[in-house]
């Protein structure tokens, strides 16, 4: 497993051995070079089995194609490209690669169901054109998707601002009808609850995990000149502690639940959170959550109607007791 891990690491690493016309690398030399390299990633090694092996795929037209040679110098064998100007990176896809590629566009090809794949029928005939690759009509999937959902429309050309690092001009309405043009950097896509959101650096007020509601966007958003700032968020450390997409940088809380004979079963298959524990006190099953208090855990928890109990903290159980407050008003 360790051998195909790193693989284009060790690819390249070869290629630049091999472009070097200033130093002779004998198969030890290129062996201690590609495992100084994979140091910085592994405590494992390779022997030199699998550095043959790899040299042998780079040579071959499954690989590259590579004109690598096999010189007999003073200090025995060395290795070395007969074109100084060849490199793999300057290579079109070998075999391998196109075929790789070729499965995985044939694969989200049969996603049906949900516009948020809009962007593939894009490339696809590129693709298909370059690699001849055959159109899959046979769908092997079905999303859940809401067709009215006036988000969808800007998935494609957000996706596309963010693999290539477009600044954009955003056309915002808040759910108070509030209107402004936002100068926005975007970072991320992401869904939660059957809705899209973006996320990225807001330079009016400077904040860097902003988030936009993608159906409060009135128009198509259009590119500024401004330069884009790189993202630098650990977005994986950014929606540890929540539910949903609002982090507010608040205090984490240990949150204590009560769930019905009838819903436990069911939660217990589809936990609200990575941080989901089960506890037993006096007989009863209680389910905890570490997690900021936001809006989406307040709707989550509502949506279980009268089958939830916020034990703990007191603060969420005020905010319950508040949204409750107003559901009696309607009744």
């Amino acid at each position: 497993m360790f051998e195909n891990k790193y693989q284009i690491i060790r690819y390249n690493t070869l290629d630049k051995c091999f472009q070097n016309f200033g130093k002779e690398y004998s198969i030890e030399d290129l062996l201690d070079a590609v495992n100084e390299v994979l140091s910085d990633y592994s405590s494992s090694s390779i022997q030199l089995r699998q550095l043959r092996k790899d040299i042998a795929f780079m040579r071959s037209s499954a690989g590259y194609d590579a004109p690598i040679e096999t010189i007999k110098g003073d200090n025995g064998f060395y290795y070395r490209y007969d074109d100084k100007n060849f490199s793999i990176n300057k290579s079109p896809l070998n075999k391998t690669e196109a075929e790789q590629l070729k499965n995985a566009v044939s694969i989200l090809q049969r996603f049906q169901g949900s516009p948020e794949f809009e962007w593939v029928n894009e490339i696809a005939p590129i693709l298909n054109d370059k690699f001849d690759l055959k159109n899959v009509d046979k769908k092997a999937i079905e999303l859940e998707a809401n067709d009215e959902y006036s988000g969808y429309k800007y998935i494609t050309p957000l996706f596309n601002a963010i693999i290539n690092k477009t600044v954009l001009r955003v056309d915002y309405k808040t759910y108070d009808g509030e209107e402004f043009e936002i100068i926005f950097h975007p970072y991320l896509l992401k869904q939660y609850n059957n809705r899209w959101f973006v996320l990225g650096y807001n330079e009016y007020n400077q904040h860097s995990q902003w988030n936009l509601a993608l159906d409060r966007i009135q128009k198509t958003p259009v590119k500024s000149s401004e330069k884009y700032k790189e993202d630098t968020t650990n977005w994986n450390e950014h929606f540890k502690d929540i539910i949903g997409v609002t982090n507010n940088k608040t205090e984490v809380y240990k949150i204590k639940l009560w769930f019905s004979e009838k819903r436990i079963k069911y939660v217990q298959t589809k936990p609200l959170h990575n941080s989901w524990d089960e506890i037993e006190e006096n007989g009863q099953t209680y389910i905890t959550i570490d997690v900021q208090i936001n809006n989406e855990l307040i709707q989550k928890l509502l949506s279980f109607g009268k089958d939830v109990k916020v034990i703990e903290p007191e603060i969420l159980k005020s905010k319950m007791r508040e949204h409750v407050k107003e559901l009696e008003k309607y009744y």
